[in-house]
C-alpha cells in the first residue's frame, strides 16, 4: 500500500485535521512530519471537540498507530499535557498506539525564551511567531546544535547536553537580549522526568514506516501549517521554520518518493492567514466578519493554538495553482463551503494586477506580492443551507459550479468538500 500525504494548500488553518481524521479511518499509520505545537488541528466527533497540537489527528481512531516524525520539533511538556488530556477522555496514548521518532528535535525553555526575546526586539518588524520556540529549535537543528528525542533513552547524556545547551543560551539571552536567564539544574530535572514517561514511545520512525509500507499497509502523512508558510516556497520571511510541503513529508518521515500515491491539498472555500505578511485578497469590515464569525463557534476563524482572529479574504486561485505545482497535488479537498451560503455573489481571485501587468503566477518577491491587487471573477452564490449535504446531488447548482470552477482553474480535481465542523459533514465530489 502507498503513502498518502495531506498538505495545507494555503497559509495553514485550512482544516487538515478533519480530512486526516476522515482518511485515518482506513490507515494503519498516521504520521506527523513537520512543525511543532505552533500547529493546531481541531477534530469534532459528535458533540466532542478535540484540539490537537503535536499528536497526529489519527489518534482518535483506535486502529491507527500514530507517529511523531523526525521532522517535528517537540516540546515534551506540551506533548504530555496533550497525552494526559486525551487519556482522560478515553483515548489510547500508550506506547503501542503513539510513537516518537528518535530523531525528532526537542524544544526547551531556552528556545521559548529566545523566541519571545527576538520578537520583542523586532518590535513592529516582528514575524508574528507563536513564541513557542519553534524557530530557535529549528535553528539549532540546522546549526547541528540540537537535542534529539533519542536522548530520552540516555539519561546521563540528556543531563549533560541540557546543561551545555542552557549555559550557551543563557549567554545569548543575557548579552544579546538583556533578558532573564534560566536555571540549568531545574531544566535538567524537568527533562529527566519527561524522559521517564516518553522513552518507551521512542522508535526509528523510518524503519517503522518502511516495514508497514513493504507489508502492504497504508500510511497517511499529516502536515502542519501550509504551503505558503514553507521556509523555501512560502511568503518568506513571514513563514514557519520547516517544510510543510510534500517534499517536507518525505524528509520529515524518512521515506522515498516512489512510495507516494495521493497528495491531497486542503483549502478553505475562501482564504485566511494568521500573523504578519502580505495578503492580496484580505478583506476588512463587515465582509471579514461575515467570513470569520464571532469566535463563539469552533468553526469560526480563530487560531486553534493562538486564539488570534484570522485575517480572511476571498478564495485566491493564484495561490492554489502555486500550491498544486509545488506539491504535485493529485487532488483538492475543500473546507467551509457552508460559510459561503447566503451570499448573492462570491468573488474569486483569478490573477493579480501588478503595476499595470497581469500576473497569473504567484510572485517570489515579497515586495512584488505587496504591490499586487486581486483580479476577481464573480460567481453566483447560493442561498440554501448546505450543512446537511452528504452527496454531490445535495448541493445547489451554484455550489456545484463554484467547486467545478476551482477544479478547472487549478487544473486539479476536487475530491471532497466539507459543509460543517462535524465528522459526518462532508461529501465526496468528482469535479475536474
Amino acid at each position: 500500500m502507498p503513502l498518502n500525504i495531506i498538505i495545507g494548500a494555503q497559509w495553514g488553518d485550512e482544516g487538515k485535521g478533519r480530512y486526516t481524521d476522515l482518511l485515518a479511518a482506513e490507515a494503519d499509520v498516521v504520521a506527523r512530519f513537520s512543525g511543532g505545537d505552533n500547529a493546531g488541528h481541531t477534530v469534532t466527533v459528535k458533540d466532542e471537540i478535540f484540539k490537537l497540537h503535536l499528536i497526529p489527528s489519527g489518534i482518535i481512531h483506535d486502529r491507527a498507530i500514530c507517529l511523531i516524525g523526525n521532522g517535528v520539533v517537540l516540546n515534551p511538556a506540551v506533548l504530555l499535557r496533550e497525552m494526559d488530556a486525551l487519556a482522560a477522555r478515553g483515548v489510547d496514548v500508550s506506547p503501542a498506539h503513539l510513537k516518537i521518532s528518535y530523531n525528532a528535535h526537542l524544544i526547551t525553555p531556552a528556545h521559548i525564551a529566545l523566541d519571545k526575546a527576538s520578537e520583542t526586539q523586532l518590535g513592529q518588524g516582528a514575524i508574528g511567531t507563536t513564541q513557542r520556540g519553534i524557530g530557535p529549535a529549528y535553528t539549532d537543528k540546522v546549526a547541528r546544535e540540537g537535542l534529539r528525542a533519542g536522548l530520552f533513552a540516555a539519561p546521563e547524556e540528556l543531563a549533560e547536553a541540557l546543561h551545555q545547551h542552557i549555559r550557551a543560551k543563557n549567554e545569548v539571552l543575557q548579552k544579546i537580549y538583556n533578558a532573564p536567564t534560566l536555571d540549568e539544574t531545574a531544566v535538567s530535572a524537568e527533562y529527566a522526568a519527561y524522559a521517564q514517561r516518553l522513552a518507551p514511545h521512542l522508535v526509528d520512525g523510518s524503519v517503522l514506516l518502511d516495514d508497514y509500507l513493504r507489508d502492504g499497509r497504508s500510511v497517511l502523512a499529516e502536515g502542519a501549517q501550509g504551503t505558503f508558510l514553507d521556509i523555501d516556497h512560502g511568503t518568506y520571511p513571514f513563514v514557519t521554520s520547516s517544510s510543510p510541503t510534500a517534499g517536507g513529508a518525505l524528509t520529515g518521515l524518512g521515506v522515498g518518493p516512489k512510495m507516494v500515491d495521493r497528495v491531497i491539498g486542503v483549502t478553505k472555500a475562501f482564504t485566511s492567514r494568521v500573523g504578519s505578511g502580505p495578503f492580496p485578497c484580505q478583506l476588512g469590515g463587515e465582509q471579514a466578519m461575515r467570513l470569520r464569525g464571532t469566535g463563539s463557534n469552533p468553526w469560526d476563524e480563530y487560531g486553534t493554538t493562538t486564539g488570534r482572529p484570522r485575517r480572511v479574504g476571498w478564495l485566491d486561485l493564484v495561490m492554489l495553482r502555486h500550491a498544486a505545482r509545488i506539491n504535485s497535488l493529485t487532488e483538492l479537498a475543500l473546507t467551509k463551503m457552508d460559510i459561503l451560503s447566503g451570499l448573492a455573489e462570491v468573488p474569486v481571485c483569478v490573477a493579480y494586477e501588478h503595476r499595470g501587468q497581469r500576473l497569473d503566477h504567484f510572485p517570489t518577491s515579497l515586495e512584488s506580492l505587496s504591490a499586487c491587487t486581486p483580479i476577481y471573477e464573480t460567481l453566483p452564490g447560493w442561498q440554501e443551507d448546505i450543512s446537511g449535504a452528504r452527496a454531490w446531488a445535495d448541493l445547489p447548482q451554484n455550489a456545484q459550479a463554484y467547486i467545478e470552477f476551482i477544479a478547472e482553474a487549478v487544473r486539479t480535481p476536487v475530491s471532497y468538500a466539507s459543509v460543517g465542523p462535524g465528522r459526518a459533514q462532508f461529501l465526496q465530489v468528482a469535479a475536474g
